[in-house]
């Protein structure tokens, strides 16, 4: 049985968590504060670092977080093939659309600085990605030549693309009508083989 005070420092926890990856999607990891994030959270400034050390620690927290939702909201891979199409381009719209996607594509360019510590859980991340894909399309008829590893890649990389596109140009990029096109474009793919 928990206590109160355990449930108000799980709450607490998560609120830093959620307002943390608002602000990281936001703003980028170095323009965030652990004062935006308590102004956000609406918790003091001072319990950030009790619960996550430094704002390193609160970074990778934030990603541990969000890799877990990712995972959870992962769609099962349907035992029929008939039934796979369907529901792979249901998937599809609905892992992309994720607000999770939005930080992921917005701290790359900190996964990528030499020592990052946050380097390996994108590998980790993009692993997961590539392989939820894989699985799916294992499930489906694929066009000769062409194998679910190598589309699930391509899947992937559009993705985060397209985000990137959106996230530096949203005047110009719009994200809905991209996706839209790759998830068309995937399954004409696909429907041919």
């Amino acid at each position: 049985m928990t206590t109160r005070r355990e449930q108000t420092s799980t709450e607490s926890r998560e609120l830093i968590l959620t307002a943390a990856a608002q602000l990281f999607a936001e703003k980028g990891y170095r323009q965030t504060t652990f004062i935006d994030v308590a102004e956000r959270s609406g918790i003091s400034r001072g319990s950030i670092p009790w619960h996550f050390g430094n704002k390193e620690g609160l970074l990778l927290a934030v990603l541990e977080h969000s890799v877990e939702m990712v995972r959870a909201g992962l769609a099962e891979v349907p035992e029929e093939v008939e039934d796979g199409l369907a529901r792979f381009e249901e998937g599809f719209s609905a892992l992309f659309a994720r607000p999770t996607t939005k930080l992921f594509v917005t701290l790359l360019v900190e996964a990528l600085e030499p020592g990052s510590p946050i380097h390996g859980r994108y590998v980790e991340i993009h692993n997961t990605l590539r392989d939820h894909w894989k699985r799916w399309l294992e499930r489906l008829p694929l066009p000769p030549g062409l194998t679910a590893e190598a589309l699930a890649v391509t899947i992937v990389g559009a993705g985060i693309g397209i985000h990137q596109q959106w996230l530096l140009a949203p005047e110009r990029v719009d994200a809905e009508q991209a996706l839209a096109a790759l998830r068309a474009m995937t399954a004409g793919l696909l429907s041919a083989g």
